[in-house]
């Protein structure tokens, strides 16, 4: 990814969405360094980034997310933050590199995609390009995953977002409380997911999730 050379006029307002407070003050510490970029909000967990939404609504130009956080998760925040602020471009910042969590994050509506594998100096021009309309905006390590391999999951994005939580070991009741749904809801999911992916039992679903690498080959 080149240098982004920014606008000097352009003041680009970002919030940063990560559960951990230590990267989180990483992050900001950088991206302060620059004279066109201003944090202007932080938050920790899936329901405090839509709260902090709702609250400042158009105070800013990018929201850089991660995706594995508790509560909601990054991925029903992308998906919320697209419905509802249409105008915040959405830049995903997480350690994940599959080319299936890549396409569906773009799917949601994320202008780009880094890695935190990332050189420093790549997060900062993602931010840029993603506040000047650019899009995808992908780090190196995954600008080459094809968005189209015939291989990725045939789910459509809340699909993809209770796949996750089932694989990752929550019960329904806990699915439908991250995701706010109707227990009952998040169950007939569950049906049509297992129908989409052939998959009979929760094992079965466990390695489909192993395959695109989603989850840890350990964790069978």
């Amino acid at each position: 990814m080149d240098s982004f050379r920014p606008d000097a006029a352009k003041l680009v307002r970002v919030m940063l969405a990560d559960d951990h407070a230590v990267v989180r003050e990483g992050y900001r510490r950088l991206l302060e360094l620059e004279p066109d970029v201003r944090v202007v909000g932080e938050c920790a967990d899936g329901e405090a980034a839509r709260a902090m939404l709702d609250a400042d609504r158009g105070m800013a130009d990018v929201l850089v997310l991660d995706l594995s956080m508790p509560g909601a998760g990054g991925l029903a925040v992308l998906r919320a933050a697209a419905e509802s602020w249409p105008a915040l471009r959405v830049l995903v910042f997480t350690m994940h590199d599959s080319p299936t969590l890549v396409t569906q994050a773009l799917r949601a509506g994320a202008a780009g995609f880094v890695t935190k594998s990332s050189a420093p100096q790549v997060l900062v021009d993602a931010v840029r390009r993603v506040a000047a309309g650019e899009r995808p905006v992908l780090s190196p390590d995954v600008a080459s995953l094809t968005t189209t391999d015939p291989s990725n999951l045939p789910l459509a994005p809340r699909e993809f977002e209770v796949f996750q939580l089932l694989v990752q070991g929550c019960s329904l009741e806990e699915v439908g409380r991250r995701l706010q749904l109707s227990v009952k809801t998040v169950a007939n999911y569950q049906t049509l997911i297992r129908q989409k992916l052939g998959a009979a039992t929760a094992i079965e679903l466990l390695h489909v999730a192993q395959r695109h690498g989603l989850a840890p080959a350990s964790a069978a």
